[in-house]
């Protein structure tokens, strides 16, 4: 598979039909995550080791009585309510994420089938018989992951937490080994969703398919995975590197604030970097889109290559145009 022109024809597709961008956008919902933690570190300061400011001790003051005046069942009812929004809110944008997804893989295998102009709400419609098969893959999956990690993490901490050195230097040969099967269970399930969609098939045969295509292919599947993860993420730093710099002025306004002892400076400088934030993210959208939109493109156009879709079926069945000079 010449993989230059892979990657050189997905640029071309997402440039002319510019719809798929819109798809892109759609499909980055949901991608990443986060979380943390803190504890208590268990270390006692006086008020003047700490020169704590009036209004911020008078803050937790008020919030420490606040937690001491809330019963026990209101803690947990609104953890229980803050887990239901958390869920709700992560399958609207895994949903999100699964209309992009389709709408790109589509896109992309019409334009090789010759068509001139891609349509979104034809693309949408088109999309639907296959939505819940793409969705239902999908959190099955992620269920599978977390309880795996689950599994795996769990006991490995609870040993690094009686044994302290042992079971931390256990622990990193672990997270060594999840990280390549997480890259590769997530280069298998683009083959899988492809399949799903373009063969038109259930969950079940979905994955055989794409197990197939993934173990009959695997140095041209892994390579296009190092250059779309690698590169993707190189390009995907660039376009967020400006948020850094959005720290700039809330920094300065701390330092000028505290020379000056006035908040005034410290509320500036927030203010410039939340209205630098809010200028800036409408193009990070964008951006964002643009390149899962290329990215889903290569994957699809590399599913076809492999599997010698047929680019135009009034023609009968031919490969793709982009075969191996």
């Amino acid at each position: 598979m010449n993989i230059g022109k892979v990657l050189s024809r997905a640029w071309e597709i997402i440039w002319k039909h510019k719809v798929l961008w819109i798809f892109g956008i759609l499909a980055s919902c949901g991608q990443g995550g986060g979380g943390g933690g803190g504890g208590n570190t268990g270390f006692r300061f006086s008020e003047d080791e700490l020169n704590v400011p009036p209004q911020v001790e008078r803050f937790f003051f008020g919030l420490e009585r606040f937690f001491q005046q809330v019963e026990v069942w209101q803690i947990v009812a609104f953890v229980v309510i803050l887990m239901l929004i958390f869920l709700a809110l992560w399958f609207i944008m895994l949903a999100l994420s699964t209309i992009g997804r389709l709408g790109l893989i589509q896109g992309t295998a019409q334009v090789e089938s010759r068509v001139e102009k891609l349509n979104f709400t034809e693309l949408f419609n088109e999309g639907k018989p296959f939505f819940w098969r793409v969705l239902g893959l999908n959190v099955l999956v992620g269920l599978a992951i977390f309880i795996l990690v689950m599994a795996l993490v769990l006991p490995a901490v609870g040993i690094t937490a009686l044994t302290f050195d042992v079971g931390l230097f256990c622990l990193i040969p672990l997270i060594c080994l999840l990280i390549p099967v997480s890259w590769g269970i997530t280069i298998l399930l683009e083959q899988v969703n492809i399949a799903i969609v373009l063969e038109d098939l259930n969950i079940i045969s979905g994955i055989q398919r794409g197990w197939e295509v993934f173990k009959e292919n695997l140095v041209n599947i892994l390579v296009m995975g190092l250059i779309l993860g690698i590169g993707g993420g190189i390009v995907g730093v660039i376009i967020a590197l400006p948020l850094f710099f959005l720290v700039f002025p809330a920094v300065f306004g701390g330092i000028l604030g505290s020379v000056t002892d006035s908040t005034a400076p410290i509320g500036s400088g927030l203010a410039v970097a939340g209205l630098c934030f809010v200028v800036y993210l409408p193009i990070l959208i964008v951006l964002g889109g643009i390149l899962r939109a290329y990215i889903q493109s290569a994957w699809t156009l590399t599913y076809m290559k492999l599997t010698q879709i047929p680019q135009d079926e009034s023609e009968g069945p031919k490969p793709i145009s982009l075969t191996t000079e």
